[in-house]
């Protein structure tokens, strides 16, 4: 049976730091999804999860603690441990910049892999610690924060007796992922001393791999790749998304194609007989001599109809994304104070 692991990335913005946001406003935007609607984050995730019997996992960045205080990552993880989903390590090395107090000396760095063997060792343990103090239990499974983890991430990873990464993502090799594995293979494996979980997904066209992201890829291509790991007889599956990923790209309002995704994805999971639902406290170890989990193949149709379908989400989800996106054509060229005269108009 292959398990079907639904994970979250779970983390403030750095963003909207910079842009002065205090704790709780951005705890409110970046973690509990909340708008002119309502609240789309954490909690809107896990009644979805729990409506179709899942379990998901949450991957919690607790720098931002160096900026904002502990308690803040507190009000993160105890949700989610009492509705008893999993939380497992995140990290954005990106908060380094605006701590209070860096670990590491002067070194700061957008990726954990940025950084020496070393520093990276003392940066997770000191993540890991700061995660437990906010009443996580002791994680097994870490993620890089824009998965820019390298092979020195991994060995750091096993020194501090962790089992499992999952920031090996096909889509980021060679753009911040610089983990030294073989991209059209998406079984987990060994790798320098922790298993390799990769996140799932399939082939949009040659060379161009499309990640089981919840913003990048539609139902039909969903269901297609999760089909393909258990008919391949994959331990796991490893889709994605964020704690803010329901909202509109300006957060201002429900994005609907994305909750109708996510719905769509539980639904999946939890009428397939071959799946079942879980994280990486009780995940089955990878076979001694793994074959590999080819890569679903292109399929140009399935392709252009996800593409339709995102332009149509856009037209009707993020009408404040697309009038910032005209407001700096208006103001850059001659032809684009035109063209986007017009397209403001329009929208």
């Amino acid at each position: 049976m292959t398990r079907a692991i639904i994970s979250f990335d779970t983390e403030l913005s750095a963003g909207l730091f910079q842009r002065g946001a205090d704790a709780r406003a951005n705890f409110e935007s970046s973690i509990l999804g909340r708008c002119r609607e309502g609240d789309f984050g954490i909690s809107f995730q896990m009644d979805m999860l729990e409506r179709h019997g899942l379990k998901g996992v949450y991957f919690v960045d607790p720098m931002p603690a160096l900026v904002y205080g502990p308690s803040v990552i507190r009000d993160i993880v105890a949700p989610i441990v009492a509705r008893g989903h999993e939380v497992q390590l995140h990290i954005h090395t990106e908060w380094l910049a605006f701590a209070r107090f860096n670990p590491v000396g002067k070194l700061t760095g957008r990726n954990i892999g940025d950084f020496p063997l070393a520093a990276q060792k003392k940066l997770i343990g000191l993540a890991r610690d700061m995660l437990v103090r906010a009443g996580a239990p002791t994680p097994t499974a870490f993620r890089a924060g824009n998965f820019g983890a390298t092979d020195d991430t991994l060995r750091a990873l096993a020194a501090l007796g962790f089992r499992y990464d999952s920031s090996f993502n096909a889509a980021y090799v060679g753009q911040g992922c610089g983990i030294g594995l073989d991209s059209k293979n998406m079984g987990m494996r060994d790798h320098h001393g922790v298993v390799e979980v990769p996140v799932s997904g399939l082939m949009e066209r040659a060379g161009r791999f499309r990640p089981a992201q919840l913003c990048a890829m539609s139902q039909e291509e969903m269901r297609d790749a999760l089909d393909h790991a258990a008919r391949r007889g994959a331990v796991q599956f490893s889709a994605f998304s964020h704690s803010f990923e329901l909202l509109s790209r300006d957060r201002e309002a429900p994005n609907g194609l994305a909750i109708t995704r996510m719905d769509a994805l539980c639904r999946a999971v939890a009428e397939d007989p071959r799946l079942s639902s879980g994280g990486f406290a009780d995940l089955a170890p990878p076979p001694g001599a793994p074959a590999p989990i080819t890569v679903p193949g292109p399929r140009p149709l399935r392709t252009w109809r996800r593409v339709a379908q995102q332009a149509w989400g856009h037209l009707r989800h993020e009408v404040g994304y697309i009038r910032s996106i005209i407001y700096v054509t208006l103001n850059t060229s001659r032809w684009g104070k035109v063209a986007g005269g017009v397209l403001l108009a329009m929208a």
